[in-house]
């Protein structure tokens, strides 16, 4: 099966359109302003999913679809904030299960309703179930089993108290197939000329399971540089490959002071990566690596030591892609930043949406022990020129 990037694209505006109107009717039910954060199709074997959704305690309702089309939807959110929802519902929230299974029937209703208009067929919705759940048992029976699996997830957020909600839907094959396979046809070039090949923007999906893979494998690399340069038991707590609007990312990585550095890539697939900490974590890193001046814990000893360690961390990262992928990638010298995370990233979303409005982002958390230390790594390819090595994975 050959995954057509801009017919993915398709279904993650619909899925996007689709947290909108239940963003809407739970406002409605609530009287509380609620927003879409993000949302983004994820592609995962099982036991990354099974890592992502680790000590997480959830509450919510599950119902399955059939019709239009077939798998499974979740609403979810934590369950320290269950009192929250409660007190917002009409008469108080009184009963927690029938209250939380009315909100997930409403919001799950008016999420489906963009897809089935999309699709022209109605899309059924079991009677929804109530869970109380840890880790990715909130996801459906079966969603860890494959080796990789698709999966829609929509953020809310309310603007006016902490509360946020995540909707989460796992398609089975069949008519979502129909929506995102690819035709074979002349590739494109980046000036738009064709010169042989597939399509630049249909991918064969179990090479698209392997890249998910090397995401993984790259974090653990980079992982064990942080370790190698500073001495601190490191570990990668979530690494997975999704697709998302760009124009989102900026919003991902927040308001927060960041530091880090940036990369740009060149050869196959190009691109850009960026090692984000926030600003205390990033002064901690440093610090581990040689003792700064307290007076100034981000001066210019904190850059070159964080500039030395996003160098190896990012050779760490694409060694692995380049072997596998039978491709040539090299990275410019580091460039440092320091500025709200969104500031950070806002540029390289920028130059990449000169060409492509979807991308590829491999989103990493890496954590190490004693200072509380926390990195993020946004990777983000040129979807052109990943289509292309990755049809050459699938023929070797």
């Amino acid at each position: 099966m050959r995954v057509d990037v801009r017919a993915l694209g398709a279904c993650n505006r619909l899925a996007e359109q689709g947290a909108k109107q239940a963003a809407g009717a739970l406002s409605d039910l609530t009287g509380t302003d609620l927003a879409v954060e993000v949302t983004g199709a994820s592609v995962a074997s099982g036991e990354d999913l099974a890592e992502s959704f680790a000590g997480r305690e959830s509450i919510g309702v599950s119902v399955g679809l059939r019709g239009g089309l077939d798998g499974e939807a979740v609403l979810a959110f934590d369950a320290v904030n269950a009192d929250a929802l409660l007190s917002l519902l009409p008469g108080g929230g009184s009963m927690e299960r029938s209250a939380v299974t009315e909100v997930g029937n409403i919001a799950l209703g008016g999420f489906l309703d963009g897809w089935a208009n999309y699709l022209g067929k109605a899309i059924d919705m079991t009677p929804p179930r109530y869970f109380e759940a840890d880790g990715a048992a909130v996801l459906p029976d079966g969603a860890l089993a494959g080796d990789g699996v698709f999966l829609f997830e929509s953020r809310l957020d309310a603007t006016t108290t902490d509360l946020d909600f995540s909707i989460y839907m796992l398609p089975d094959s069949g008519p979502f197939r129909d929506l995102i396979v690819g035709k074979t046809a002349p590739a494109a070039t980046a000036g738009g000329e064709a010169n042989g090949g597939t399509t630049s923007t249909a991918v064969p999906y179990e090479s698209l399971s392997t890249f998910s893979s090397l995401a993984k494998e790259g974090s653990a690399n980079a992982a064990d540089n942080i370790a190698m340069m500073t001495g601190l038991e490191t570990s990668v707590d979530v690494s997975r490959l999704r697709f998302v609007p760009l124009a989102d990312v900026p919003a991902e990585v927040g308001t927060e002071p960041h530091a880090g550095t940036v990369f740009e890539l060149q050869g196959e697939p190009s691109g850009y990566l960026a090692i984000l900490f926030e600003e205390s974590s990033a002064a901690a890193v440093a610090d581990a690596m040689l003792p700064m001046d307290p007076n100034e814990p981000l001066g210019d000893m904190a850059e070159n030591a964080l500039c030395e360690l996003g160098n190896v961390m990012t050779s760490g990262f694409i060694d692995g892609w380049a072997n596998v992928l039978g491709t040539t990638i090299t990275h410019s010298p580091p460039e440092f930043v320091h500025d709200i995370g969104a500031s950070t990233i806002s540029p390289l979303v920028a130059k990449l949406s000169e060409r492509q409005d979807y991308g590829f982002v491999i989103d990493t958390a890496i954590r190490t022990e004693g200072i509380q230390a926390r990195c993020d790594v946004y990777a983000l390819p040129d979807e052109r020129e990943l289509a292309r090595a990755l049809d050459r994975l699938s023929e070797s």
